[in-house]
């Protein structure tokens, strides 16, 4: 018997773990490694982006080319990732009650 428990031929399945889905999410955009595509239409513009990639610590190739429309989607995503949101907790309904009347939750605001 086989150490191997897969059904199907083992060259299929070498093909299938060499090209298989990348879950190693350690290279992210904007790295050295993994540089931005950014595309721009003037010099000014590009100045401008790059000031933007240079203070938030970025890499980014930039290509200035006026015949094609402007590109800087990549940047602006990893600018307005989605912050978490913070709910603050509602008390129980024993717990003294927020407006520091001095009675509980159930007898004050918590109807």
């Amino acid at each position: 018997m086989h150490n191997l428990y897969y059904k199907g031929s083992i060259d299929t399945r070498l093909n299938h773990v060499k090209s298989g889905f990348n879950v190693d999410r350690t290279i992210k955009r904007g790295t050295e490694k993994r540089p931005l595509a950014l595309t721009v239409g003037s010099e000014i513009k590009k100045r401008e982006v790059e000031a933007i990639v240079a203070e938030n610590g970025f890499y980014a190739n930039i290509i200035v080319d006026s015949a094609v429309d402007e590109d800087i989607n990549e940047l602006n995503s990893i600018l307005s990732k989605p912050k978490a949101i913070v709910v603050e907790k509602k008390p129980n309904r024993n717990d003294p009650c927020l407006c520091d009347s001095g009675k509980k939750y159930k007898k004050c605001c918590g109807f």
